[in-house]
């Protein structure tokens, strides 16, 4: 009788349930499919009808991108390039020049060239110009000109660049490109390893794993592990890494969603390769996503002391969903938490300012975590290292600089006025810093901080309302003022950009796994890692 009373209140719970879920869909839909119709009658009638003739493969991209603009900066529409570009970065592995090139309006200008590849044997390097692929000039080219360099493997382009105001050509045989996920590794000294994972891509465990293995088998009985700089990649990878310094059978991170389906728990599924020897994990403010649930979960689970500075902050996951015509929409379906239970987004997306910017989780609404050994963690900004030695500065004029290449155009002036014989010994000086500031004002280097932004706006308005005359002196003694405040913020970062030079510097003379050699010599920060690893009390008491 009780069953059957059970079953009779049961069922029709159920069907309530099922009714309101049901009717919640068809709403949605509904909704879903009623704006479809207002904006597809929209756009034909706009590109019927419009004054002017429309492009409307242009006018969609913006309705996207302006939809999306609204929600967070990682949900992004990606074409048919897009797709291929994030396949690259993936997998690894491409056919094409071997070089990071960055694409200008009129050029093409190589940024690193990859040691041994087909850039590099035909002699390019990093600040030349290409002006022409072929017989396609790139400044005529209509369509991404980056694409002038793809090509089957082993067939040949020539290209003509400038370097240093000569105008050159050279012959470039592609080739298969891997992009390795560990650029380096190797020992520190006599016990210290030392592994650079600078993405998660499908092969970041098994070429970690490998470099763990080597390196224990060469005396490393402790190992550095250096993810400054790394943005990210697979969510799978992320757990594989910090299983092979974790038991199997451990919660590593948890994603939350709205979708029943995408809220899931991951565990490590392998056994480990080393449970027991001393870990220490560099981060930055450049370590986000993967980087951070890697240190974040070794710190939550104190089998890891993470040294450095404040690393970026997304704790949220993206899938990409395929579209027809080849494209894909990457959406942000979830927030991840470390094992501890914290989340480490640093910006809310989804409660913005006046202005419509995503704000900072301010410190006091910072939650308390406890590690496993009863450590307090802390979520909404990142992961805080437990040395934390604030070494990176970034401020609005520093990233102003790297992002107007003054950081590289001065590097590449550099190498070619000066000619050094042991790169493991150089030092930029006081006098070369003087020189840099002199090479910004050459080169016209400004740039409009928001304050001035601010005060210029405001002050138009004031010229619209007739009050310019009454606050005209105030405001330029304002803007005097803010230009040598700027000045001085460049003498404020002078260590920050110093370090930021010389890696470039470097980079000329002995590419990139010549800096990895560099850094193990004068980076700061592997110096302390050597330091804290050398001493066993020392370690330990970071985690206790």
């Amino acid at each position: 009788m009780k069953t059957l009373l059970k079953k009779s209140i049961l069922i029709p719970v159920l069907a309530v349930v099922v009714f309101f879920s049901t009717t919640s869909f068809k709403n949605d839909f509904f909704e879903i499919a009623k704006q479809l119709e207002i904006f597809t009658t929209l756009f034909k009638e706009l590109n019927m009808n419009y004054v002017d003739e429309t492009n409307p493969g242009d006018l969609m991209d913006k309705a996207i991108k302006s939809m999306l603009a609204d929600l967070d900066p990682y949900t992004n529409f990606m074409n048919e390039q897009d797709v291929e570009a994030a396949r690259i970065n993936n997998t690894g592995d491409y056919t094409g020049i071997g070089a990071r090139v960055k694409t200008l309006k009129d050029k093409l200008v190589i940024v690193e060239p990859y040691k041994d590849y087909p850039a590099d044997k035909a002699g390019l390097k990093a600040g030349d110009e290409i002006i022409k692929v072929g017989n396609a000039l790139v400044a005529d080219y209509k369509e991404d000109s980056g694409d002038l360099l793809k090509g089957a493997p082993d067939s040949s382009v020539e290209v003509t660049y400038v370097r240093q105001g000569k105008t050159l050509t050279t012959t470039i045989k592609r080739a298969e490109v891997e992009l390795k996920a560990v650029p380096h590794f190797s020992m520190v000294d006599g016990k210290t390893g030392y592994i650079v994972l600078s993405q998660f891509n499908e092969k970041a465990t098994s070429e970690t794993s490998y470099a763990l293995r080597d390196l224990k088998a060469q005396g490393a009985e402790r190992i550095i592990l250096d993810l400054r700089g790394n943005p990210g990649g697979l969510l799978n990878e992320a757990i594989d890494i910090v299983n092979l310094f974790v038991p199997k059978g451990q919660l590593v991170v948890t994603t939350k969603s709205k979708v029943e389906k995408y809220n899931k728990t991951y565990y490590t599924q392998k056994d480990p390769i080393d449970t027991d020897m001393p870990v220490i994990v560099l981060i930055d403010g450049g370590s986000a996503s993967a980087s951070e649930i890697v240190a974040g979960s070794l710190q939550d689970l104190d089998r890891a002391v993470i040294v450095g500075s404040r690393s970026f902050g997304k704790g949220l996951v993206q899938r990409p969903k395929e579209l027809t015509y080849g494209t894909q929409v990457k959406i942000t379906i979830s927030r991840y938490y470390t094992p501890s239970g914290r989340c480490i987004q640093a910006l809310d997306y989804w409660h913005r300012d006046e202005n419509g910017q995503a704000v900072r989780v301010k410190q006091e609404n910072y939650n308390e975590f406890k590690t496993k050994n009863g450590r307090k963690v802390f979520d909404g900004g990142g992961v805080l290292p437990d040395e934390n030695l604030n070494i990176v500065k970034n401020s609005t004029i520093t990233n102003a600089l790297v992002n107007d290449d003054m950081i590289f155009d001065f590097a590449t002036d550099y190498y070619y006025s000066h000619n050094i014989t042991d790169i493991n010994t150089f030092k930029l000086t006081t006098a070369d810093f003087s020189n840099f500031k002199n090479f910004l004002k050459a080169n016209n280097f400004s740039f409009e901080s928001n304050t001035e932004k601010a005060l210029i706006k405001a002050f138009d308005e004031a010229t619209k309302e007739g009050l310019n005359d009454e606050i005209s002196t105030d405001y330029n003694t304002l803007i005097s003022n803010l230009k040598t405040s700027k000045n001085k913020t460049i003498d404020d970062n002078k260590d920050y950009l110093i370090g930021l030079l010389t890696e470039d510097i470097v980079k000329r003379y002995v590419y990139r796994e010549g800096l990895y050699e560099y850094y193990k010599i004068h980076d700061p920060e592997i110096k302390k890692a050597t330091e804290i690893l050398s001493n066993s009390t020392a370690y330990l008491n970071y985690l206790r």
